[in-house]
């Protein structure tokens, strides 16, 4: 359903010393890094779509966070959770939320939430129950 996100960002080597940092923990690896045009790009390995794009905003002005806007992405386990959540906070981000279980969504919803050094709201979510 997704071909790709982009996250605007006004200081691009800031975000992707973040995102570099983040990303791996939850299995992404980076596609490209095109400094001289303010953007990169991170995937799951082996899998061409969907993209995780962090770049300047195509016309230039200002980037701004969106007022309820969020991006979730998956990760394989609840320690993977664990891990993005501590490593995104050691590398700039705020904490909106720690990892924990929302049982108000479903029963097995393990999630965390962070901003980005920009001001960008990104969730780290595992749907699946915690392994016997």
């Amino acid at each position: 359903m997704i071909s790709h996100v982009h996250i605007g960002v006004d200081d691009f080597e800031r975000a992707f010393a973040f995102y570099s940092a983040v990303l791996p923990v939850l299995g992404l690896e980076l596609k490209f890094k095109e400094p001289e045009n303010g953007w990169a790009g991170w995937m799951t390995p082996g899998v061409a779509r969907p993209l995780f794009l962090v770049g300047l905003p195509f016309d230039r002005d200002p980037a701004s966070p969106g007022n309820g806007q969020m991006i979730a992405l998956m990760a394989p386990d609840r320690a993977a959770v664990d891990r993005c959540h501590a490593t995104a906070l050691a590398q700039g981000g705020q904490s909106e939320g720690a990892p924990g279980l929302r049982p108000h969504y479903h029963a097995n919803y393990y999630g965390a939430y962070f901003r980005d050094p920009a001001g960008n709201k990104l969730c780290v979510c595992c749907h699946q129950p915690e392994p016997t």
